[in-house]
C-alpha cells in the first residue's frame, strides 16, 4: 500500500491547451510522458515531462521541448519496455515524424509522407505502434487511406483504402492484424496477410455518425471499444459476434472524448469525456445482463472538458489525463 503521505495525483499545467499525450514505455523513466500544444497556429509545441517522485511534482525539461509544425494529432513513444532500442518519439499531423531523444535535445529522424505523388500529404488523424513489431506504425488519414510504415526503412510496407471517408482511428491487434474507425461510421478489421479483404466488425446504428476513437483490448483480443462523434456512449464490441455490442457503457453525462484499456486486466477500461469525469469500469460481468446498464467502479472528476486518456503501461495502476492546460496523472 502506499503510504499515506504520498499524493495520488500530480499535476503539470502547460503554456497551452494539451491535445496529444501520451507515457513513455520505458522501465528506466516511468513517469515520463510527452504533451503536445493545440493552438491553432502553425507553430505548435511538444514537451518531455517527468515526474520528480522526490520533490512530487511533475517538470518539464526545457532541453526536451521541440517546435512540432500543427498541433500533434497524437504522440506515443517506441513500445520498448525493455530499454533495447534507441528512445525515440513518434507524432502524426501533417506527416508521421520519428524524433531521437538524446540527453539535452530531441532531433527529427525522420518525416514520412504517404503521398508518392507529392510533397504534400492529407493530414493524418492518427496512428499506433505496433507492440509485437516495433519497426511498424500503422497512420490513418482523411484521404481514407491507412499506411503502414517500416520506420527502419522509413518506406511504406502497405497502403490500403480503408473506408469510404476520412480514417480517424487505428490500433494493432496482434503482429499483423489492426483495426480502424472511420466517419463512414464503421469498425473495419484488416488482416495484412489478405490486403484484399477486411471486416466490417460494427456500423453506427445512425447511418454516417463517424466512429472518434477506437481502442483494442492487448489483454484479450477479443474486445474493441469504440465511440461515437456527439454520443455520451462507449460501445464494446467482441469480434467474434460482429455487428452487435455485447456493452454500452452510457454513465456519461456529455460526449466521450477518450478511452484506453487496462494493460493489466482484460476486463477494466477507462473513459472520459466533455462531462469532465474520468470512469473507470470493470467489464468482467458484460455477459450477464445488468439492469439499467453498468456503472462504473471508479469516478474522478476534473475541472474542464478531458479531451485526452492513457493508461501507463509500464505501471499499472496510474492514468494521465488531459484537459485545458493540464496533465494529471492518478493513482487508480
Amino acid at each position: 500500500m502506499a503510504s499515506e503521505q504520498t499524493s495520488q495525483i500530480y499535476t503539470y499545467e502547460a503554456p497551452w491547451q494539451i491535445y496529444g499525450m501520451n507515457w513513455s514505455t520505458r522501465k528506466d523513466k516511468k513517469f515520463r510522458l510527452a504533451i503536445g500544444s493545440f493552438l491553432e497556429d502553425y507553430n505548435n509545441r511538444v514537451e518531455i515531462v517527468q515526474l520528480d517522485e522526490e520533490m512530487g511534482e511533475i517538470k518539464s525539461d526545457p532541453r526536451l521541448v521541440f517546435d512540432h509544425p500543427y498541433p500533434a494529432t497524437k504522440v506515443m513513444f517506441i513500445p520498448d519496455k525493455e530499454c533495447q532500442k534507441t528512445d525515440i518519439l513518434a507524432t502524426t499531423g501533417d506527416y508521421l515524424r520519428i524524433w531521437q531523444i538524446n540527453e539535452d535535445r530531441v532531433e527529427l529522424k525522420s518525416l514520412l509522407n504517404n503521398n508518392k505523388n507529392s510533397e504534400f500529404s492529407a493530414p493524418l488523424t492518427s496512428f499506433d505502434w505496433n507492440d509485437a513489431e516495433p519497426r511498424q506504425i500503422g497512420t490513418c488519414s482523411i484521404d481514407t487511406t491507412c499506411t503502414i510504415w517500416d520506420i527502419e526503412k522509413e518506406v511504406v510496407d502497405t497502403q490500403l483504402i480503408a473506408h469510404d471517408k476520412e480514417v480517424y482511428d487505428i490500433a494493432w491487434g496482434g503482429p499483423g492484424v489492426f483495426s480502424s474507425v472511420s466517419a463512414d461510421g464503421s469498425v473495419r478489421v484488416f488482416d495484412l496477410r489478405d490486403k484484399e479483404h477486411s471486416t466490417i466488425i460494427y456500423e453506427s446504428p445512425q447511418p454516417d455518425t463517424p466512429l472518434l476513437r477506437l481502442a483494442w483490448n492487448k489483454r484479450d483480443p477479443r474486445y474493441m471499444a469504440t465511440i461515437l462523434m456527439d454520443s455520451s456512449k462507449v460501445v464494446v464490441l467482441d469480434i467474434r459476434f460482429p455487428t452487435v455490442p455485447v456493452a454500452e457503457l452510457q454513465r456519461h453525462q456529455a460526449s466521450v472524448n477518450a478511452l484506453a484499456w487496462a494493460p493489466h486486466s482484460s476486463s477494466h477500461i477507462c473513459t472520459a469525456g466533455d462531462d469532465s469525469q474520468a470512469l473507470i469500469w470493470d467489464l468482467s460481468s458484460i455477459n450477464q445482463a445488468v439492469e439499467g446498464g453498468l456503472d462504473p467502479i471508479l469516478a474522478y472528476t476534473a475541472t474542464a472538458e478531458i479531451n485526452q486518456l492513457q493508461w501507463s503501461s509500464t505501471q499499472s495502476d496510474w492514468v494521465a489525463i488531459a484537459f485545458a492546460n493540464k496533465l494529471q496523472i492518478l493513482r487508480v
